[in-house]
């Protein structure tokens, strides 16, 4: 695979993708960002985590108090390995990279980009850990699921985009900017 670095992230070859796949941690901005970007691109717009819970008429929290974290990251493999879309940007889980099929999935038919945030932007963002509906281990640290999930990210991004500094329209331009 070809790799080509940009300014602000790494690109690798991406002929023949027909949408956007938006990975990483949450509160790294993939709902928001995702939607200024499908404005930008003239794409529809599908959050993963609404797909989920209009399929399953309820919250991702109430899945996770119901039938643990396991159950939601199974569901959401599910609707992932079925999703086909096209011209798309498509703000996925925060535990969508723990599935390989469904990640294959997305990447057979999209570019994959990582809003990589720091863990010290996340924790000023996210107060509401315990009942975001975030698919952890009932022990697991903010900062375990961080470290956890980091490499899972970096395996699937096509690009990564640093975005501690950016605002988000700052983040979708350096998107656009990256393909």
């Amino acid at each position: 695979m070809n790799l080509v670095v940009s300014g602000l992230g790494m690109v690798k070859n991406m002929s023949g993708k027909k949408n956007i796949v938006l990975i990483g941690m949450p509160g790294s901005g993939k709902s928001t960002i995702g939607i200024l970007l499908a404005k930008h691109l003239a794409y529809d717009f599908v959050d993963t985590d609404v797909l989920i819970q209009t399929s399953e008429g309820r919250t991702l929290q109430e899945i996770m108090d119901e039938e643990g974290y396991l159950r939601l990251r199974q569901i959401e493999a599910l609707i992932l390995q079925k999703l086909t879309l096209e011209n798309h940007v498509i703000a996925t889980g925060g535990s969508a990279v723990y599935d390989e099929a469904a990640m294959q999935n997305l990447l057979g038919q999209s570019i994959c980009v990582y809003l990589q945030v720091s863990l010290e932007t996340l924790d000023s963002r996210i107060s509401n850990y315990t009942t975001r509906g975030i698919a952890r281990r009932p022990d697991q640290s903010f900062d375990d699921l961080f470290n956890e999930r980091s490499e899972l990210y970096m395996k699937y991004a096509d690009i990564v985009i640093p975005g501690d500094e950016l605002n988000q329209e700052s983040c979708c331009q350096a998107i656009v900017s990256s393909l």
